[in-house]
């Protein structure tokens, strides 16, 4: 009797216990097993389904490396060097220290690949320079700092496209190239409004840097910047996977901290080891708990159920996409991005594949999508960041972030409605048909 409503039940469940303040990842995996005993179907599904979904997959190997490569680059005297070359680049421009927040961000996301990585590592030195001495307004400063880590998973490697990966059977190495040209659109864009706010504002130009000093800055900032140089190159030539590039990032971001820079000692090699074992456990019972409730969702049809509601509407795919890119901005507002990538994502991804939207295009919208969650209110967890480390009010930050998440908006629209802005770079290399 019960099994005809093992589906309500499921949900039910999972909202009571989530509302109770257990961690999500425990919701799901009690939820499913609950359903699972509740259907009348092995309980020993579950373990399964965690078992082939997190450690039979080869891609999910590649999410410890990259959180591991980014908490060395974090440890290292790495942010140093970053910063003395966007100087050298960029200081001599209006608002020069808000433009090296912008090149900063792109720079340390082609190490991390992850939005929270960027604003608590290079994005905490770079607000605190800006707000030093009132140089700029507090708000706007950690604004710009949120919004521009916001490419971090953009721009290859990204931890969430890998997720995607996992959840879509996509490839991860397409992935990766798809979000180069978007990430760069980005950063222009995010150039082009700190110039026109600067001089408007009256923003500080810093101090110019003898040209005899640029050869050793970019020597000294050369080692870190080849890493992003080094993962696509070996991804686009083929000497690599993209989960042995992950391995290949580890090796080399270790090699600079403990060799080339002497900055890592046994002390500081075990607390990266301890951070990355502590944020991958975390990760893990999230996937764990995913490929569980989703397992169930499946059996359940609901992606189907999903599919033939919208196509009731008679939704095309343009339609589609802007219901999708709709829906999640509001998610975004309440809702983290491993919940929502790895719960909502898997429902409509069969709908947009029988639309015939490219699968690759599809993730590099929904992930750009959650990113700009992550600075909106109230949820903005980036927000909440900066002002832990900072120390900036949240009232200012959030008067100066709604611009960004306007121009951001519109930069997703762009590259929902012109898929080849996404898929140019990955056919160009080969890698895509």
């Amino acid at each position: 009797m019960l099994a005809e409503y093992a589906l309500p039940i499921l949900v039910i469940l999972l909202i009571v216990i989530t509302a109770s303040g257990l961690p999500f990842s425990i919701s799901m995996i009690v939820s499913s097993i609950f359903y699972l005993l509740v259907s009348g179907r092995d309980v020993g599904l579950a373990a399964e389904n965690v078992l082939n979904g997190v450690f039979g997959n080869f891609v999910a190997l590649a999410v410890p490396l990259f959180i591991f490569a980014a908490n060395i680059m974090e440890s290292g005297k790495i942010t140093e060097r970053l910063l003395k070359f966007s100087l050298a680049m960029v200081g001599r421009l209006p608002g020069g220290l808000a433009q090296v927040n912008v090149i900063t961000s792109l720079i340390f996301s082609g190490m991390s690949g992850s939005a929270i990585s960027d604003a608590a590592g290079v994005g905490k030195v770079v607000t605190g320079m800006m707000i030093e001495k009132d140089r700029y307004p507090r708000g706007f400063a950690g604004a710009l700092t949120a919004a521009t880590a916001v490419v971090g998973p953009i721009f290859p490697p990204s931890i969430p496209l890998v997720f995607y990966a996992l959840i879509s059977s996509t490839s991860v190495g397409v992935l990766f190239i798809a979000g180069v040209v978007p990430a760069l659109i980005i950063v222009l864009v995010q150039c082009v409004f700190v110039q026109v706010v600067a001089i408007k504002r009256k923003f500080p130009v810093e101090d110019a840097i003898p040209w005899g000093l640029y050869p050793l800055i970019i020597v000294r900032a050369l080692p870190p910047l080849m890493m992003p140089v080094i993962l696509l190159g070996g991804i686009y030539s083929g000497a690599f996977t993209p989960t042995e590039a992950a391995a290949v990032s580890a090796f080399y971001a270790l090699i600079l901290a403990a060799v080339a820079y002497r900055s890592m000692g046994f002390a500081e090699f075990f607390n990266v080891v301890r951070e990355t074992v502590k944020t991958t456990a975390v990760v893990t019972l999230v996937l764990g708990g995913a490929f569980v409730f989703n397992y169930a969702i499946a059996i359940e049809r609901v992606p189907q159920m999903l599919y033939e509601f919208l196509v009731s509407f008679e939704m095309n795919q343009w339609t589609f996409l802007l219901f999708v890119n709709i829906l999640y901005l509001i998610l975004g507002c309440f809702l983290d991005v491993s919940t929502i990538m790895l719960v909502i994502t898997p429902l409509f991804i069969p709908t947009a594949a029988a639309l015939g939207i490219d699968l690759h295009h599809f993730g590099v919208v929904v992930v750009f999508n959650m990113m700009i969650g992550l600075i909106t209110p109230p949820y903005g967890i980036l927000l909440y960041i900066i002002k832990a480390i900072n120390g900036i009010p949240l009232g200012e930050m959030i008067r100066e972030v709604w611009v960004h998440i306007a121009l951001l908006v519109g930069i997703l629209m762009l590259i929902t409605y012109v898929p080849e802005l996404v898929l140019w770079l990955p056919r160009f290399a080969g890698l895509l048909q």
